[in-house]
């Protein structure tokens, strides 16, 4: 029997989009939950759209010639996008299909009026909306004119928004079909939209109902600012009720037209406080059928809701799992480690395996939860000055938590929680010698790692590597190496209190930590200078250069004069660092070993603006203002009362830092380092997975968590369908910005910085390198596509220590996320670069090209005229 053409709503749910669409399923699924009243209708479904499509051969032609268009060619879009709707709107309906509808028609009523709405497959998903995408029809009386809406709305499937939000997202024109839902007109006193969580915030235990007079089509359009209510517990919590000058309603004859509402009413709620609960009653019941927060379209009509459509909200932040019920504190693991973009799942459980902490997935990023340490109060105030120190931002929004007096439950002090008050008195000093010695353990144990790994392969890797993992977290735990770290920071934290203190001075440190020695990633930087150096001498080599395109590119440079030279100065740089990338923390990301052409245009640059030797000149520059810092603190202090023992104090001090904050960077590079060799040991099982016709490709292991890899090297077996549902969550994590704080509840909280002492109009951030300087802001989100003049001020989300060789040519930093210690903080300050970072939405708020001036001694970044 054919696939019918019509079917009531009574008789879909929401597992037939692909027959009855997004809109259609959640109606039919909407309509069957007790309690729900959902005005009758029925479904025009997908089987009568394609035949439509068939009718009129032309249309292939057209669907192949959209999808080679760049979905930034708006006019090409709005041409052929308008010649598709003209084309289906111009095909007769056969007979046939045309009887099914005005059967269809007659068993509601024939001269009744109806919204004709549009309802496509991919829309109303948990992962895209598409609201708005496609079109609505309200108040369309008598059969011809529902026949010429069906129409309509199957030609909305190619409105040129409809068209470019799938070629963004990379959606195939040809897989979404559209259904049309024909639904009885209701004609409500009230209407609006119910979320059943805070659309805003988050929160998962607030609904927010916002609501008008006449139809809801005022508030969706922007007609009118509808009241507002947010409920908690039953109870409403908050309202505005607005001034609802107009409002839509229903003409008789068909259509609708805007109408103007007496003075008297104006001010009144559409709604009382008794019909808002009713309300959120039901959105709730509908929640917990659908089992996501739900955005929700509601009628009151004779003091009775109906509900006319149902779909998930997709721009929440997802809460991790725990499987209890107590309240949740997590801190996000992407702004400590300057890495905020979602990681495949095989990074997502390299990390944790190997983390020092328990960590747990969200919407793609890591989170810590930190309740039971913000539940007792000595843990608390230590947790607190660090994340204060590493992301202001952070400790605010965990402030902003605890004030909330019932949310983190009180414990009794389970000892000491961190650091001691770094200003209070000088930290326990460390001998430099430590460094080298920690350095050196790192080394032998990475190199055991490489030779005892090339013997391990199938599932007795899986089990070598469960012990690698555990030496990992053994090097990193080091009380020795947890010593360097913090001796670095202590005496960093400890300068800059006291100098300020003593001398009036702002972030002194920033001066006295140039060119500090045994920092690994700043070394990194201005050996990219040197390899520019080998290449210069060359034309043939850097014309070459300029066009490459292919990853192996270093086999044929040693067929160009000066060739082979260029090539070894890049082989020596790939050996040292070619583990490093952008996102390293996601073992999936491609290294530079892997992916050598990322570091080709960062060369060309260094080629061009910089003179021969420059990396010399610019750590010795850097070690001068150092010294010559030093100097004149101490010259200083001496002139002070009780100024010798100050001089001393921090001259121990500067002595310290000088010996550890280069190492700050060093452990980083170590974990790194083994994760390259695990990776190219697990990339190796993935080709033997092909080779078995087991897997496709062998980056489909990325979408494997370590234990279902492990599973699938023991089993022989993979589950196709997992990889297809992981890929696709990926990429609708890209849309979700990751939160600084997340509660079990599903509140973001942001964190504010609360500072009066800048400028009006300033953006503010976290001042972590001292300087002023004023240039051409390059809003940059990808290193692969700089273009960096000399001068210019870097504007990014967040850089880790893979940027470091873009930082030897630029004039100063702006990043949207970052802290004290963070890497490009650590590195800004090497390359004496004026910085400010944890600047909120800075890479929208600027644009690319605009002058503007960074205050990195006081933290905010001017936009000039």
């Amino acid at each position: 029997m054919s696939e019918p053409y019509v079917l009531d709503l009574q008789e879909v749910d929401e597992t037939q989009v692909a027959v009855v669409g997004g809109k259609g399923a959640h109606l039919g699924g909407l309509s069957r939950i007790e309690g729900i009243r959902v005005p009758g209708g029925f479904c025009v479904t997908t089987n009568a759209f394609r035949r439509i499509m068939a009718e009129a051969p032309s249309l292939d032609d057209q669907l192949d010639q959209l999808s080679r268009l760049n979905p930034d060619d708006r006019e090409s879009i709005r041409t052929l996008s308008a010649q598709i709707r003209r084309t289906i709107e111009g095909i007769a309906i056969p007979g046939d299909l045309a009887a099914a509808i005005t059967r269809a028609l007659a068993q509601l009523g024939e001269q009744a009026a109806y919204a004709v709405r549009s309802s496509a497959t991919a829309e109303d998903s948990p992962t895209a909306s598409f609201a708005g995408q496609q079109d609505t029809y309200l108040n369309v009386v008598g059969p011809t004119a529902i026949l010429h809406h069906v129409k309509r709305c199957w030609a909305s499937l190619f409105t040129e928004r409809a068209v470019t939000y799938r070629e963004r997202n990379g959606i195939d024109h040809r897989t979404v079909h559209m259904a049309v839902v024909v639904q009885q007109m209701v004609f409500p006193h009230a209407a609006g939209i119910l979320f059943t969580a805070d659309p805003v915030t988050g929160n998962r235990t607030v609904a927010t109902v916002d609501a008008g007079f006449g139809l809801g089509e005022a508030l969706v359009s922007g007609l009118v600012n509808p009241d507002v209510f947010k409920v908690r517990d039953d109870v409403v919590v908050a309202k505005a009720i607005a001034a609802k000058q107009r409002a839509v309603h229903a003409v008789p004859a068909g259509g609708t037209q805007e109408v103007a509402i007496d003075a008297q009413r104006q001010e009144q709620p559409a709604l009382t406080d008794a019909q808002v609960l009713r309300l959120v009653q039901l959105g709730r019941r509908i929640e917990a059928h659908f089992g996501r927060p739900q955005d929700i379209e509601w009628c009151l009509v004779d003091d009775g809701f109906q509900i006319v459509q149902s779909r998930p909200i997709t721009t929440l932040y997802p809460i991790p799992e725990t499987g209890d019920r107590d309240n949740h504190v997590y801190v996000s693991v992407g702004h400590g480690q300057m890495m905020t973009d979602p990681m495949k799942p095989l990074g997502l459980s390299m990390w944790q395996l190997t983390a020092m902490v328990p960590m747990h997935e969200a919407g793609g990023r890591l989170f810590v939860d930190v309740t039971r340490r913000l539940a007792s109060p000595a843990s608390r105030a230590g947790l607190l000055d660090v994340m204060g120190r590493g992301d202001p931002l952070i400790r605010d929004a965990l402030e902003t938590v605890l004030d909330r007096d019932d949310f983190v439950p009180s414990l009794p002090d389970a000892g000491t929680g961190g650091p001691p008050d770094s200003g209070a008195s000088a930290p326990t000093e460390t001998h430099p010698a430590i460094v080298t010695e920690l350095i050196e353990r790192n080394q032998a144990s990475i190199a055991a790692l490489e030779r005892d790994i090339r013997t391990k392969n199938g599932p007795a890797l899986f089990d070598f590597l469960l012990e690698a993992f555990e030496e990992h977290k053994r090097v990193l735990g080091d009380p020795l190496n947890l010593q360097a770290i913090m001796a670095g920071m202590e005496a960093t934290w400890w300068l800059n209190d006291k100098l300020r203190e003593w001398l009036g001075e702002k972030n002194a440190a920033d001066t006295l930590t140039l060119s500090a020695p045994d920092n690994i990633t700043s070394e990194m930087g201005l050996a990219l200078l040197d390899v520019a150096d080998v290449i210069r001498p060359h034309p043939e080599v850097v014309a070459f250069l300029q066009d490459v395109e292919d990853e192996g590119f270093l086999d044929e440079l040693a067929k160009l004069a000066g060739g082979t030279e260029a090539r070894d100065a890049i082989e020596a740089y790939l050996d040292r660092y070619g583990m490093r990338c952008v996102g390293e923390i996601d073992i999936t990301r491609p290294r530079w070993r892997e992916r050598p052409t990322t570091l080709v245009p960062v060369i060309l640059d260094n080629v061009r603006i910089f003179e021969p030797g420059a990396a010399e000149r610019r750590f010795e520059q850097g070690r001068q203002k150092a010294q010559q810092k030093e100097h004149d603190v101490l010259s200083r202090l001496r002139a002070l009362p009780n100024g010798d023992r100050k001089a001393a104090e921090t001259k121990r001090m500067i002595d310290q830092v000088r010996a550890f904050i280069g190492y700050r960077e060093y452990p980083k590079y170590g974990i790194v380092s083994r994760y390259f060799v695990y990776k190219q040991a697990l990339l190796e099982e993935a080709e033997r997975l092909v080779r078995a016709d087991v897997l496709p490709a062998k980056e489909d292991i990325f979408y494997l968590t370590f234990q279902e890899l492990h599973d699938a090297v023991r089993s022989g077996q993979v589950d196709d369908q997992l990889i297809q549902q992981r890929k696709d969550a990926f990429r609708s994590y890209h849309a979700l910005t990751p939160p600084r704080v997340l509660t079990s509840d599903g509140e973001a909280v942001t964190g504010a910085y609360r500072r009066d002492d800048v400028p009006d109009g300033a953006l503010i951030g976290l001042p972590v390198s001292a300087g002023t300087v004023e240039g051409r802001a390059r809003v940059i989100l990808d290193m692969g596509e700089a273009d960096l003049e000399a001068g210019d001020i870097l504007i990014t989300t967040f850089t880790d220590p893979s940027w470091s060789p873009l930082f030897v040519g630029i004039a100063g930093l702006v990043t949207e996320v970052g802290g004290l210690m963070t890497h490009g903080a650590v590195i800004a300050r090497e390359y004496g670069l004026p910085a400010v970072v944890g600047v909120d939405r800075a890479t929208r708020l600027i644009r690319d090209g605009q002058r503007i001036r960074v205050h990195g001694t006081d933290g905010y970044v001017e936009i000039l005229p």
